[in-house]
Protein backbone atom coordinates (compact mmCIF):
# COMPACT_ATOMS: atom_id res chain seq x y z
CA UNK A 1 0.00 0.00 0.00
CA UNK A 2 1.42 3.37 -1.01
CA UNK A 3 1.87 6.22 1.47
CA UNK A 4 1.08 9.66 0.08
CA UNK A 5 1.73 13.06 1.65
CA UNK A 6 -0.84 15.73 0.72
CA UNK A 7 0.32 19.32 1.27
CA UNK A 8 -2.26 22.10 0.81
CA UNK A 9 -3.44 24.97 3.00
CA UNK A 10 -7.04 24.47 1.85
CA UNK A 11 -8.73 21.86 4.04
CA UNK A 12 -11.49 21.23 1.48
CA UNK A 13 -8.95 20.26 -1.18
CA UNK A 14 -7.11 17.97 1.24
CA UNK A 15 -10.42 16.32 2.16
CA UNK A 16 -11.37 15.69 -1.46
CA UNK A 17 -7.95 14.25 -2.29
CA UNK A 18 -8.05 12.04 0.80
CA UNK A 19 -11.51 10.73 -0.09
CA UNK A 20 -10.53 9.69 -3.61
CA UNK A 21 -7.05 8.47 -2.64
CA UNK A 22 -8.30 6.25 0.17
CA UNK A 23 -10.89 4.81 -2.20
CA UNK A 24 -7.95 3.80 -4.43
CA UNK A 25 -6.28 2.13 -1.44
CA UNK A 26 -3.62 4.74 -0.60
CA UNK A 27 -2.59 5.77 2.91
CA UNK A 28 -2.83 9.55 3.29
CA UNK A 29 -1.03 11.99 5.58
CA UNK A 30 -2.11 15.65 5.46
CA UNK A 31 -0.17 18.81 6.30
CA UNK A 32 -1.16 22.42 5.64
CA UNK A 33 2.05 24.23 4.71
CA UNK A 34 5.51 23.84 3.24
CA UNK A 35 7.38 23.90 6.54
CA UNK A 36 5.32 21.00 7.86
CA UNK A 37 5.93 19.13 4.60
CA UNK A 38 9.71 19.50 4.86
CA UNK A 39 9.63 18.42 8.50
CA UNK A 40 7.43 15.44 7.71
CA UNK A 41 9.75 14.31 4.91
CA UNK A 42 12.78 14.43 7.20
CA UNK A 43 11.04 12.11 9.67
CA UNK A 44 9.21 9.73 7.32
CA UNK A 45 9.44 8.25 3.83
CA UNK A 46 6.60 8.62 1.36
CA UNK A 47 5.94 7.01 -2.00
CA UNK A 48 4.54 10.24 -3.47
CA UNK A 49 3.92 13.87 -2.49
CA UNK A 50 1.03 16.03 -3.74
CA UNK A 51 2.28 19.58 -3.16
CA UNK A 52 0.46 22.89 -3.56
CA UNK A 53 2.44 25.99 -4.59
CA UNK A 54 0.68 28.92 -2.89
CA UNK A 55 0.88 28.23 0.86
CA UNK A 56 1.73 30.13 4.05
CA UNK A 57 4.96 29.61 5.99
CA UNK A 58 6.81 28.12 3.00
CA UNK A 59 5.59 27.98 -0.60
CA UNK A 60 5.56 24.78 -2.64
CA UNK A 61 8.57 25.68 -4.79
CA UNK A 62 10.73 26.31 -1.71
CA UNK A 63 9.44 23.18 0.00
CA UNK A 64 10.18 21.12 -3.11
CA UNK A 65 13.72 22.49 -3.24
CA UNK A 66 14.35 21.54 0.41
CA UNK A 67 12.83 18.07 0.00
CA UNK A 68 14.91 17.42 -3.11
CA UNK A 69 18.10 17.99 -1.09
CA UNK A 70 17.58 14.63 0.61
CA UNK A 71 14.73 12.77 -1.07
CA UNK A 72 13.94 11.60 -4.60
CA UNK A 73 10.26 11.08 -3.79
CA UNK A 74 7.94 11.63 -6.79
CA UNK A 75 6.13 14.99 -6.54
CA UNK A 76 2.92 16.13 -8.21
CA UNK A 77 2.57 19.90 -7.91
CA UNK A 78 -0.81 21.64 -7.64
CA UNK A 79 -1.38 25.26 -8.59
CA UNK A 80 -4.10 27.69 -9.52
CA UNK A 81 -1.55 29.22 -11.87
CA UNK A 82 -1.08 27.54 -15.23
CA UNK A 83 1.61 29.79 -16.67
CA UNK A 84 4.38 28.04 -18.58
CA UNK A 85 7.01 29.73 -16.40
CA UNK A 86 5.61 28.10 -13.26
CA UNK A 87 5.49 24.68 -14.93
CA UNK A 88 9.08 24.97 -16.19
CA UNK A 89 10.27 26.14 -12.78
CA UNK A 90 8.58 23.17 -11.16
CA UNK A 91 10.15 20.68 -13.58
CA UNK A 92 13.54 22.32 -13.05
CA UNK A 93 13.15 21.61 -9.33
CA UNK A 94 12.46 17.96 -10.10
CA UNK A 95 8.70 17.53 -9.93
CA UNK A 96 7.11 14.67 -11.87
CA UNK A 97 3.83 16.26 -12.88
CA UNK A 98 1.98 19.59 -12.68
CA UNK A 99 -1.78 19.85 -12.17
CA UNK A 100 -3.69 23.12 -12.54
CA UNK A 101 -6.59 23.93 -10.20
CA UNK A 102 -9.48 23.38 -10.41
CA UNK A 103 -8.83 19.74 -11.23
CA UNK A 104 -10.79 16.52 -11.56
CA UNK A 105 -10.10 14.28 -8.54
CA UNK A 106 -10.44 11.21 -10.77
CA UNK A 107 -7.88 12.60 -13.21
CA UNK A 108 -5.54 13.41 -10.32
CA UNK A 109 -5.78 9.79 -9.16
CA UNK A 110 -4.90 8.61 -12.67
CA UNK A 111 -1.87 10.89 -12.63
CA UNK A 112 -0.89 9.52 -9.21
CA UNK A 113 -1.11 5.99 -10.58
CA UNK A 114 0.95 6.89 -13.65
CA UNK A 115 3.70 8.60 -11.63
CA UNK A 116 3.94 5.70 -9.17
CA UNK A 117 4.13 3.19 -12.03
CA UNK A 118 6.93 5.09 -13.75
CA UNK A 119 8.87 5.55 -10.54
CA UNK A 120 8.79 1.83 -9.84
CA UNK A 121 10.57 1.04 -13.13
CA UNK A 122 13.95 1.01 -11.42
CA UNK A 123 17.10 0.60 -13.52
CA UNK A 124 18.81 -1.31 -10.71
CA UNK A 125 17.32 -4.53 -12.08
CA UNK A 126 19.19 -4.06 -15.34
CA UNK A 127 22.76 -5.10 -16.04
CA UNK A 128 25.18 -2.35 -15.06
CA UNK A 129 25.81 -0.36 -18.19
CA UNK A 130 27.92 2.69 -18.94
CA UNK A 131 28.05 4.75 -22.11
CA UNK A 132 30.78 7.23 -23.01
CA UNK A 133 31.08 9.56 -25.98
CA UNK A 134 33.66 12.36 -25.98
CA UNK A 135 33.36 14.05 -22.59
CA UNK A 136 29.85 12.77 -21.90
CA UNK A 137 29.66 9.89 -19.41
CA UNK A 138 26.34 8.14 -18.70
CA UNK A 139 26.08 5.53 -15.95
CA UNK A 140 22.61 4.03 -16.42
CA UNK A 141 22.52 1.88 -13.29
CA UNK A 142 24.15 4.43 -11.01
CA UNK A 143 22.04 7.24 -12.50
CA UNK A 144 25.13 9.39 -12.91
CA UNK A 145 25.81 11.80 -15.75
CA UNK A 146 29.15 13.58 -16.11
CA UNK A 147 30.15 16.32 -18.54
CA UNK A 148 33.89 16.75 -18.99
CA UNK A 149 34.55 15.04 -15.67
CA UNK A 150 32.01 17.03 -13.66
CA UNK A 151 28.84 15.44 -12.31
CA UNK A 152 25.67 17.02 -13.65
CA UNK A 153 22.68 17.28 -11.32
CA UNK A 154 19.46 16.84 -13.26
CA UNK A 155 15.82 16.29 -12.42
CA UNK A 156 14.60 12.67 -12.18
CA UNK A 157 12.73 12.98 -15.46
CA UNK A 158 15.78 14.45 -17.23
CA UNK A 159 17.70 11.32 -16.24
CA UNK A 160 14.89 9.07 -17.47
CA UNK A 161 14.66 10.91 -20.78
CA UNK A 162 18.42 10.98 -21.41
CA UNK A 163 18.83 7.30 -20.53
CA UNK A 164 15.96 6.36 -22.84
CA UNK A 165 17.33 8.37 -25.77
CA UNK A 166 20.89 7.14 -25.24
CA UNK A 167 19.84 3.49 -24.96
CA UNK A 168 17.96 3.92 -28.25
CA UNK A 169 20.70 5.95 -29.92
CA UNK A 170 20.58 6.10 -33.67
CA UNK A 171 16.84 5.39 -33.72
CA UNK A 172 14.28 7.96 -34.85
CA UNK A 173 11.79 8.16 -31.98
CA UNK A 174 8.39 9.72 -32.46
CA UNK A 175 7.04 12.10 -29.85
CA UNK A 176 4.24 9.64 -29.08
CA UNK A 177 6.66 6.75 -28.51
CA UNK A 178 8.91 8.80 -26.23
CA UNK A 179 5.95 9.96 -24.15
CA UNK A 180 4.52 6.44 -23.97
CA UNK A 181 7.82 4.83 -22.99
CA UNK A 182 9.17 7.51 -20.64
CA UNK A 183 5.98 8.94 -19.12
CA UNK A 184 3.79 5.85 -19.50
CA UNK A 185 0.85 4.80 -21.65
CA UNK A 186 -1.54 6.24 -19.07
CA UNK A 187 0.09 9.66 -19.08
CA UNK A 188 -2.52 12.41 -18.90
CA UNK A 189 -0.34 15.50 -19.20
CA UNK A 190 0.26 18.03 -21.96
CA UNK A 191 2.56 16.63 -24.67
CA UNK A 192 4.44 19.94 -24.58
CA UNK A 193 5.96 18.56 -21.38
CA UNK A 194 8.31 16.57 -23.64
CA UNK A 195 9.57 19.73 -25.33
CA UNK A 196 10.09 21.37 -21.93
CA UNK A 197 12.20 18.45 -20.72
CA UNK A 198 14.23 18.31 -23.93
CA UNK A 199 15.00 22.01 -23.43
CA UNK A 200 16.07 21.39 -19.82
CA UNK A 201 18.12 18.35 -20.83
CA UNK A 202 19.97 20.24 -23.55
CA UNK A 203 20.81 22.95 -21.04
CA UNK A 204 22.21 20.33 -18.62
CA UNK A 205 24.36 18.69 -21.31
CA UNK A 206 25.98 21.94 -22.43
CA UNK A 207 28.04 21.48 -25.59
CA UNK A 208 26.99 17.83 -25.79
CA UNK A 209 23.43 18.90 -26.51
CA UNK A 210 24.46 18.34 -30.13
CA UNK A 211 23.69 14.64 -29.68
CA UNK A 212 19.98 15.40 -29.14
CA UNK A 213 18.70 15.93 -32.65
CA UNK A 214 15.24 17.29 -33.40
CA UNK A 215 13.42 15.48 -36.20
CA UNK A 216 10.91 18.01 -37.46
CA UNK A 217 7.42 16.60 -37.65
CA UNK A 218 8.57 13.33 -36.08
CA UNK A 219 10.34 13.57 -32.73
CA UNK A 220 13.91 13.20 -31.54
CA UNK A 221 17.02 11.04 -31.96
CA UNK A 222 20.22 10.59 -29.96
CA UNK A 223 22.74 10.80 -32.77
CA UNK A 224 26.40 9.84 -32.42
CA UNK A 225 28.04 12.51 -34.57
Amino acid sequence: MYNILVVDDEEKIRTVIRKYAEFEGYNIKEVSNGLEAVKECTMNDYDLIILDIMMPELDGFSACRKIRETKDTPIIMLSARGEEYDKIHGFELGIDDYVVKPFSPRELMMRVKAVLSRHNLNVKDKEHEVYDIEGLHIDFTGRIVMVDGKTVNMTPKEYDLLFYLALNRGIALTREKIINDVWGYDYYGDDRTLDTHIKLLRSSLGKYRKYLVTLRGVGYRFEEK
